[in-house]
């Protein structure tokens, strides 16, 4: 999972799509990076780490231009490091910069096409260099010196014919502007909007609403599965459907646990999908268990926060605060290696003992991936003097790995991957666990936009949309996945590489 953004203004970007960045910082905290463009120059850093390490008023000094991107990167694959910080860069043709947010399940076989057929280069094994490349080949395959909106378009249906899985991507083009696209069926999310100046209008384009409600736009709604939206560098926004067949299937793990409640997507609330989350387990439970003996719901925080408060209101019984979280510990779901997951949940979570000490506590959460989390907490929890530990899942039962964008570890890593419930509860060491249905989490979620018609839901029922993931791919993510080999990969050169770059590609120290 990532963060992109994109913005086509009347002054120089670059803090704007720094503060964009801030925002969206909580989808990838592997690298970041940002590429301006002014009068034909761009200009790029990049490098690992948060946004708030990667960039220095220095930085901001170079990136000069009324537009330009940005990317914070989580690693779906294992790799790390400063060669696959985004944006990536080509030059040929007019010089163009792409994010991604997502990932191809036919990267191979697309990368071996780029290769022998349109004779570009791959230097790393990120799809979104694959992505950049086809995008780049198509766009010079029309030969224009000047090209048109149609001519962007043409260059994103050809794409959209190529490659296959989830994306959202939004790419600069030198002297043009700016182009974003999303998959046929709407996977990743990505959504625009304007603001009004004296100067004109300008256009954002991000992940996530948040970062434009940041900033002083205006939501204008989504880009539509398989559709495209091409900003010219006087601010003028063309629109145009580009794929053969679009369907929309947007990720619902984006409302269980990725996106921020603060956002909408799809013309729906991510927080109040969350709200009807809670009520919808509430009223599980209260089928299991009618005469249920639970004194307080804790959330474990942050994500499962506001399904939490609902559960709790709809069961009639105390909601506290019992676990305070350290601030300055990042998301443990997006770390490289077991390891380091487990030290970090002591170093992230404390209980409050009073909230704990001689009752019957619910733990609620977003979800339950590996089990280590929960595991940890439940131990904390009977350590501070609960008398019971219950859990509750604000998602189904995750037992599958995701191929479109999400790190999902490989379904041997999977707590829920061949186990029952009883046989989870016992693993985790709780006193009883309870799963949200599918069912409820679709009408959670569907709830906030009748249009939205089908979710992709491939982490809970193993069913992936795009048709293509076949026992062999699933076997090839596994061996890049696992935890052994993001051990490996992970290790970085001594001292991340800050990169900026004019249009000659010069280092600049």
């Amino acid at each position: 999972m990532c963060g992109i953004v994109g913005i086509v203004g009347k002054g120089n970007v670059n803090t704007q799509l720094y503060d964009a960045l801030t925002m969206l910082q909580h989808r990838g905290q592997d690298a970041a990076g940002i590429v301006t463009c002014d009068d034909g120059r761009l200009a790029q850093v990049k490098a690992n780490g948060l946004v708030r390490d990667v960039f220095r008023t220095s930085h901001m000094l170079r990136l000069k231009g009324n537009m330009g991107i940005g990317h914070v990167r989580y690693p779906t694959a294992g790799s790390s490091g400063p060669a696959l910080a985004q944006p990536f860069y080509v030059n040929s043709p007019y010089g163009i910069a792409l994010a991604h947010n997502g990932n191809l399940t036919n990267t191979e076989e697309v990368s071996q096409h780029v290769y022998r057929a349109d004779l570009r280069h791959i230097n790393t094994d990120s799809d979104s260099e694959v992505l950049i490349n086809v995008f780049a080949h198509e766009l010079h395959r029309l030969n224009k010196l000047n090209p048109t909106a149609e001519d962007f378009f043409t260059a994103v249906k050809e794409v959209h014919a190529r490659v296959r899985g989830g994306y959202a991507c939004v790419a600069l083009v030198a002297n043009y502007g700016l182009v974003a696209f999303r998959d046929p069926h709407g996977i990743r999310p990505i959504v625009y909007g304007k603001r009004d100046t004296e100067q004109g209008v300008e256009y954002m384009v991000a992940s996530e609403s948040v970062a434009l409600d940041t900033l002083g736009f205006t939501l204008v709604g989504d880009v539509a599965p398989g559709e495209a939206i091409y900003i010219t560098t006087d601010g003028e926004l063309h629109r145009r459907q580009c794929a053969e067949q679009a369907d929309l299937r947007p990720c619902i793990f984006e409302h269980v646990y990725f996106a921020r409640p603060d956002s909408i997507m799809d013309g729906i609330s991510v927080y109040k999908a969350r709200l009807r989350q809670g009520e919808k387990l509430a009223e599980k439970i209260l089928r299991e268990r009618r005469d249920h003996d639970i004194d307080v719901v804790i959330p474990i925080p942050d994500s499962s926060r506001v399904a939490g408060q609902a559960l709790a209101q709809t069961l009639g019984v105390k909601f506290r605060e019992g676990l305070v979280k350290n601030r300055y510990i990042g998301r443990t779901f997006i770390m490289p290696g077991q390891q380091q997951r487990k030290k970090s949940v002591r170093q992230k979570l404390n209980t409050i003992e009073l909230e704990f000490k001689g009752k019957n506590v619910l733990l609620v959460d977003d979800s339950i991936v590996r089990g280590t989390t929960c595991q940890q907490i439940i131990q904390m929890a009977r350590e501070a003097g609960a008398r019971k530990v219950y859990f509750a899942s604000a998602a189904p039962a995750v037992a599958y790995p995701n191929v479109y964008g999400i790190d999902m570890p490989t379904a041997k890593e999977l707590i829920a991957h061949g186990r029952t419930t009883e046989e989870i509860c016992t693993e985790i060491g709780a006193d009883w666990l309870i799963y949200q249905d599918l069912e409820d989490l679709i009408a959670a979620s569907a709830e906030g936009n009748p249009d939205v018609k089908a979710f992709d839901c491939s982490v809970f029922t193993g069913e992936y949309i795009t048709g293509d993931v076949s026992t062999d791919y699933l076997a090839k993510i596994e061996a890049a996945r696992n935890d052994a080999a993001k051990a490996g990969k992970s290790k970085k050169p001594d001292g991340d590489t800050v990169i900026g770059l004019h249009n000659d590609m010069q280092e600049l120290g």
